[in-house]
């Protein structure tokens, strides 16, 4: 794992307006670090914020105020090349295709990037998807014709196969039986080691944070009131809201 960091949020504030005279405040001075390599776990309850600052690390949400840095450039500067970033989403329907076969959903980003047909593209998806525990023999079918685990597979495969430096998971695994949500978990963290991107990891289930992240941010109302390395923060969390999370485990 690098020390140089792929993502950088600085005292990042997102606030909403509701109707003229009403906000809302979703992100509050949010401040970490996430290196090329390593996986930091974004955790807190529903309407905390983490969904909102997914969305500012990837760069589809500008920020109220504070700096957002990739790569140590501003984000969506010129050093944030297409497919640099990716997602990977609770429900793999919102982000494949119905219509198209597993192969070209796959091969879609890649010639987004790169431009030519999804045709040209077939041989990088056929690896990729290889990679991910998928065989050749699921290339022409559809989603519908696939389990949910191997549903999150493709996704998987569709993050991957651009190269990204730096992958947002959000709520990955929680639509997952518990018996496939481990073997995600699995593939991401081996991944993970091979190809060295960063991540940011957001959920509500701590477990599963617990197997994937280097270290542990807990967010309450638009802040984040704790960060730690995981194993600290799973044996001596310091924040009462930390503790209160980790009774549910």
């Amino acid at each position: 794992m690098s020390s140089e960091p792929v993502l950088e949020l600085a005292d990042v504030g997102v606030v909403f307006r509701s109707g003229r005279r009403h906000t809302v405040t979703a992100m509050d001075g949010v401040t970490f670090r996430i290196a090329a390599g390593e996986t930091l776990g974004l955790v807190g309850e529903s309407g905390s914020g983490k969904t909102t600052t997914g969305a500012v690390a990837l760069g589809l949400r500008r920020p109220t105020s504070g700096t957002v840095r990739f790569l140590g450039a501003p984000h969506g500067g010129r050093r944030t090349r297409a497919g640099a970033i990716q997602a990977v989403l609770q429900n793999p329907h919102w982000s494949l295709n119905p219509r198209l076969t597993v192969a070209d959903s796959v091969a879609e980003p890649l010639a987004a990037v790169e431009g030519g047909r999804l045709r040209t593209h077939r041989p990088a998806a056929l690896r990729i998807l290889d990679r991910v525990g998928l065989p050749a023999s699921f290339a022409e079918r559809l989603p519908h014709e696939l389990s949910g685990g191997q549903r999150q597979r493709v996704a998987i495969a569709r993050a991957l196969i651009t190269h990204p430096r730096f992958i947002v998971f959000d709520e990955a695994v929680s639509a997952l039986d518990v018996s496939v949500q481990a073997q995600i978990l699995n593939l991401v963290h081996d991944l993970q080691s091979e190809q060295g991107f960063g991540a940011l990891f957001i959920s509500h289930d701590l477990a599963a944070v617990r197997y994937l992240a280097h270290r542990v941010a807990v967010m309450r109302a638009g802040a984040i009131v704790e960060l730690a390395d995981a194993h600290r923060f799973y044996t001596t969390p310091q924040h009462p809201y930390s503790r209160q999370l980790l009774e549910t485990l």
